[in-house]
């Protein structure tokens, strides 16, 4: 992992030497999260190899979100991260990031080949009264539950806080043209999968897959190999322009 800044602000996870990277993909927090805390998801999308990268909570400063997006994106090499990678390029947003993915996509951001949305939150958000309940609404995986109570950048208190209200505005479903993946929790307390079908069900390209017994954070939850395994055959099947690889076959004469 690479990382800029001594509290990650771009973290990167390349895929295995010899290996031709097969798209990228750049993931954007949730509320009070960093790049670092991605590392196991970016690790294991990269050993499948895909170019990951990881940038800032855009509720803590919009532009430099934006600019970190727009920057890995682009076809160029960026000034800051000084590489790009290529198509499919996608946007993996989680919590609040997840809205903020889709918000760019209805606004028609270039470059953006798909969305990956873990957790996306609803207006009528619920709080948590302590550190204790908002691990317990974040995650039910010990390991990450334990990542999160050690780390000193990841901001405590701020799942429960409201997301900006015209971020909701700008995520206009009807206006997002790219295929859309959505990861939902469902017994997620802070957003609930019912809430959020309504959504889904308006984005011409989308499908909701909910992840039995899962809370908000569905990338980093106790099914995280579930949930990358599920993100990783989306990828694959917009590379090959959404068509479907792997089909059930009826065993029925």
């Amino acid at each position: 992992m690479t990382v800029a800044g001594a509290v990650p602000v771009v973290a990167s996870w390349t895929e295995p030497e010899g290996i031709r990277p097969r798209g990228t993909v750049v993931v954007v927090p949730g509320r009070g999260e960093h790049a670092g805390v991605y590392e196991r998801f970016g690790r294991r999308i990269a050993a499948d190899g895909y170019r990951v990268w990881a940038v800032s909570d855009p509720t803590v400063d919009e532009a430099r979100t934006t600019s970190q997006v727009r920057a890995l994106l682009q076809s160029a090499p960026s000034e800051e991260t000084g590489e790009t990678g290529p198509p499919p390029r996608v946007l993996v947003g989680s919590d609040a990031g997840a809205l903020f993915a889709a918000a760019l996509a209805a606004a028609g951001e270039p470059g953006i080949d798909g969305l990956v949305l873990a957790g996306l939150p609803t207006p009528t958000v619920g709080g948590t009264a302590t550190w204790a309940d908002e691990l317990t609404a974040r995650t039910s995986c010990p390991t990450h539950r334990a990542r999160l109570d050690g780390d000193a950048a990841v901001r405590r208190g701020t799942l429960g806080t409201p997301v900006p209200r015209e971020w909701f505005d700008r995520a206009r479903a009807a206006a997002i043209t790219v295929p859309v993946l959505g990861l939902h929790g469902a017994v997620d307390t802070l957003s609930p999968l019912d809430a959020v079908r309504g959504w889904y069900a308006s984005v011409p390209g989308a499908e909701l897959v909910s992840i039995t017994g899962g809370v908000h954070d569905a990338l980093n939850d106790q099914t995280h190999r579930t949930a990358a395994a599920t993100a990783v055959l989306f990828l694959e099947r917009l590379r090959l322009g959404a068509t479907p690889i792997a089909r059930h076959e009826s065993l029925s004469s």
